[in-house]
């Protein structure tokens, strides 16, 4: 019976978008599957009416839908249940404006990072999604996923600078919040609802960005330390200095491995300057002689793009390793890099982290001690006993993690907001509950 309704729903979705963009064969679809769980179909709209009406085939049919950008967040989340259709945005790919004058641009959700970062390059501006795989992530996939690199120090998360953004809510009505200038007034806030829902409130289609201008030259400067005391310490100076850094960045020892440029087992604080010679005079004078390392060009290049991919390069390196984001209060930075370490070696794993130091939004690791795989409870225990060190409005979000290990803790911890005016939303713009159910928190 199972087959014959996917077959059904599949000849529904055709008539849709046409024959060559609906795929319910096995074996191709065995490359999309989610922790595990492979999709009945997938389907690949190209307008925002034709996601509108496979959002509302899939209310008719019960069928749950997932949506996949570029594919490099799907490890977030719950392990789906079951997932009937796939939408992937691929097509969704085009500029809907760009007005470098005013400094936005208008872009739909299957465009890919990369894409757009160079596109306004052209002009010297600079849309700051310094996110990992940028040529293959996708714009909806950042905003859905709220993801952030090195340069959310400087100019915030994407919450900050996305000023509209598009989309269809779980019963298959186009929607819009924000617009397409800066200052603009409208009603709810929906569209930071939107930004990190992870695809449980609507199909996001498209989105519009503020921009800013792009440095016209950089260097970065590296200050070494013997314990997080005295690198905190340095951190805390820079704070309070005059100087103004595009990225302020804190590598623990054992993260050191994953990076070029630098070599030790020290902590690092890592600052990267913008602006004039003169300008950058100041910074080498202001910092001081804890700086070991300068670095520009090609090398600085480089070590930012490992930075900014630290989670990858671990998961990469390990295939058993845990990584997730810790979001805490700059005061509490130290105590609680200090108990995740202690976590981790409790349950024989290492801790390394990286992370905005200024604004303490961490990207850690658990990587086991040895060889063998880790028994899943060491990770579910780690990141227990670490949950419940943290301050009150701290959170410890895991990104990637064995799948099985998913089944003996919540990858998201406990919600600190309000969970039952969460559940409002969530019913009131996907009443059938359809939107990628089990992947988020309900």
């Amino acid at each position: 019976m199972a087959s014959v309704a996917n077959a059904q729903l599949g000849r529904e979705l055709a008539s849709i978008v046409g024959d060559e963009f609906v795929c319910d064969t096995a074996a191709p679809l065995t490359g999309y599957a989610i922790d595990g769980v492979r999709p009945a179909t997938w389907v690949i709209p190209q307008n925002a009416n034709e996601v509108a009406a496979i959002v509302r085939v899939a209310n008719e049919r019960r069928a749950s839908i997932a949506v996949a950008g570029g594919f490099t967040k799907q490890s977030m989340g719950g392990v789906p249940a079951q997932i009937n259709i796939l939408l992937r945005t691929d097509r969704l790919n085009r500029v809907l404006h760009y007005d470098p004058g005013d400094l936005t641009i208008g872009v739909e959700s299957g465009c890919r990072i990369g894409d757009v970062v160079s596109r306004v390059g052209q002009d010297s501006l600079l849309l700051p999604l310094d996110v990992p795989r940028s040529q293959q992530a996708s714009i909806g996939g950042v905003l859905a996923s709220a993801a952030f690199g090195p340069l959310k120090h400087n100019f915030g998360g994407v919450r900050d600078y996305c000023i509209g953004i598009s989309f269809v809510t779980g019963d298959g009505k186009i929607a819009k919040a924000g617009g397409r200038v800066v200052k603009n007034v409208a009603g709810y806030d929906v569209m930071k609802l939107m930004i990190g829902s992870q695809g449980t409130l609507g199909v996001i289609i498209a989105a519009n960005f503020k921009l800013f201008a792009a440095p016209k030259q950089t260097r970065t400067f590296i200050a070494e330390f013997e314990d997080y005391s005295s690198a905190i310490k340095y951190r805390d100076t820079v704070r309070t200095s005059p100087l103004t850094p595009l990225c302020f960045e804190l590598i623990s020892p054992r993260a050191n491995a994953y990076f070029d440029g630098i070599t030790n087992e020290r902590y690092s604080i890592v600052v990267r300057a913008s602006g004039s010679d003169t300008v950058l005079a100041r910074y080498r004078k202001e910092l001081g002689g804890s700086v070991s390392h300068e670095l520009a060009g090609v090398e600085e290049t480089r070590f930012w793009q490992s930075v900014q991919g630290f989670g990858e390069t671990v998961q990469k390196r390990h295939q058993n390793a845990m990584v997730f984001v810790l979001h805490l209060a700059p005061a509490t930075l130290e105590q609680v890099m200090v108990s995740a370490e202690q976590c981790g070696l409790e349950q024989n794993l290492l801790y390394c982290c990286v992370g905005r130091a200024s604004v303490a939004s961490m990207v850690c690791a658990y990587v086991p001690l040895s060889v063998d795989p880790p028994a899943v409870t060491q990770f579910a225990n780690a990141i227990g006993e670490l949950r419940k060190k943290l301050p009150p409005e701290a959170s410890a979000i895991v990104l990637k993690c064995p799948r099985e290990a998913k089944a003996y803790f919540s990858v998201w911890g406990e919600p600190n907001g309000d969970l039952e005016a969460m559940r409002a939303v969530k019913q009131a713009l996907d009443p059938n509950g359809f939107l990628n159910p089990g992947r988020f928190l309900f």
